[in-house]
């Protein structure tokens, strides 16, 4: 008899997990998925035309608070956690209710969840969310174009539209946001990569994302999500792990951060200007600990603004990085950072003036303070964001996301823009490893 299964994820590795191991078996019956995280993701389906033959209807996307009525419901056999940058107690908290519950917890390992491409691989994962993969990803790719390599870079998924029309997305020029009806989230990863030239893929269907990619590329990217594994192997691969020592011990306390830690080549501590040496030294014991032939960077992240001159002496109000300041639980970010830096006189407590959206993710993550997480997976949120921020009584607003969000929504107090790139702190350097690598 065919297995029943549930699949716990937030629109991203769950739907991969399926695609590649679950959606043509014969052995086992996907009865629903759960979401979390993402607003508006829950109580849809997956749709038919990505289900495969074996799911002529799709399959239900649920909400995670029904996961124990659904294993109950349908006598399920199995429940798949298939999500990132969460603790080790949540996961087995999740764990223990569900083997109470009769059913086996399953966490796939990359055997069973990784496509092999046919091209050289670098990937860039993390130990939690807001470590500073994209500058790394970013400074990877400079270093393969200087090499004269043709790079494509794909994104760890991020669908929370039309998967179907999202099935495999090429992202070369800036009207390709515009086409595929990019959330913030979106937006922040993907025009980087545009306006340095670069071209990036994401979606839905990973195998076919890559076979699309291999096309155009002498080497492949994996630019990761939150804390995620690669969802690529190769016969030649360089996988770089970043970590943060603002977030020091947590490369052992995350899921599922400590399986980058275990498989990487490289590690790159980055930050370092501005943590504390007590944290960089826990970062290096651990990587030493647990992997003691990686290769360790240093790195800083040195922050630029646009017009530094205008924080000084006002009463500011930041928007920081969303996803960095709700499940990556960071309590500043480079908005933050540059306030201090250029002498703000005080930070405004956005949370009196929250509407909609924005005040239910205050609600959810009390932790986050007096900063404004740049929510925007629906054009709801994104209005809300936008009613926050004007609503807030500032002088100044700064923006601490990789986007300037001036070009999205309609800001009508004065604003600066943060910006962020990789700086490697001595040697060895990524250029170095890289032209070593692909020797």
């Amino acid at each position: 008899m065919k297995k029943k299964v549930i699949i716990m994820g937030a629109a991203g590795r769950d739907f991969h997990n399926f695609n590649l191991y679950y959606r043509d078996n014969e052995s086992y019956n996907v009865v629903a998925f759960t979401a979390t995280q993402i607003p508006g993701i829950d109580d849809k389906k997956y749709p038919a035309a990505l289900a495969g033959k074996l799911y002529p209807e799709g399959i239900p996307i649920k909400p995670e608070e029904e996961l124990l009525d659904l294993i109950k419901k349908h006598d399920i056999d199995q429940v798949v956690f298939a999500y990132s940058d969460v603790t080790y107690q949540r996961v087995m908290h999740n764990a223990s209710k569900v083997n109470a519950a009769g059913a086996d917890f399953i966490l796939m390992g990359m055997k069973t969840s990784t496509v092999k491409t046919t091209k050289p691989l670098i990937t860039v994962c993390a130990t939690r969310t807001g470590c500073g993969k994209s500058q790394t990803t970013r400074e990877v790719v400079r270093v393969l174009k200087e090499m004269g390599k043709t790079v494509v870079s794909i994104r760890h998924p991020m669908p929370y539209g039309d998967l179907v029309a999202q099935k495999v997305q090429r992202y070369a020029e800036l009207a390709d946001l515009k086409k595929h009806k990019c959330t913030i989230e979106e937006m922040e990863e993907y025009e980087p990569h545009i306006a340095m030239g670069s071209i990036i893929y994401a979606g839905v269907d990973y195998e076919a994302i890559v076979r699309e990619a291999e096309k155009e590329a002498d080497i492949i990217i994996w630019d990761g999500g939150n804390n995620d594994t690669p969802f690529y192997t190769s016969e030649k691969e360089l996988k770089i792990l970043v970590a943060d020592p603002h977030r020091a011990g947590h490369e052992m306390e995350y899921y599922p951060g400590e399986t980058n830690l275990h498989i990487a080549d490289i590690v790159v501590i980055n930050k370092i200007d501005s943590a504390d040496p007590e944290g960089i030294q826990i970062v290096r014991d651990n990587i030493r600990e647990q992997n003691p032939n990686a290769i360790v960077v240093d790195a800083a992240s040195p922050l630029t603004v646009d017009h530094p001159e205008l924080i000084r002496g006002k009463n500011v109000l930041v928007v920081e990085d969303g996803p960095t300041l709700t499940h990556g639980e960071m309590t500043y970010g480079a908005g933050i950072v540059a306030a201090e830096k250029f002498g703000a006189e005080d930070l405004v407590d956005p949370r009196p003036w929250a509407v909609g959206e924005i005040a239910a993710t205050f609600e959810k993550y009390p932790d986050i303070g007096v900063l404004l997480p740049a929510m925007g997976y629906g054009d709801q949120q994104i209005k809300d964001l936008e009613t926050t921020i004007n609503n807030t009584v500032c002088d100044l607003v700064v923006i601490g996301t990789p986007i300037d969000l001036r070009r999205i929504i309609n800001i009508k107090h004065p604003a600066v823009q943060v910006g962020y790139e990789l700086q490697e702190i001595g040697k060895p350097t990524l250029k170095g490893l890289i032209t070593e690598f692909l020797k």
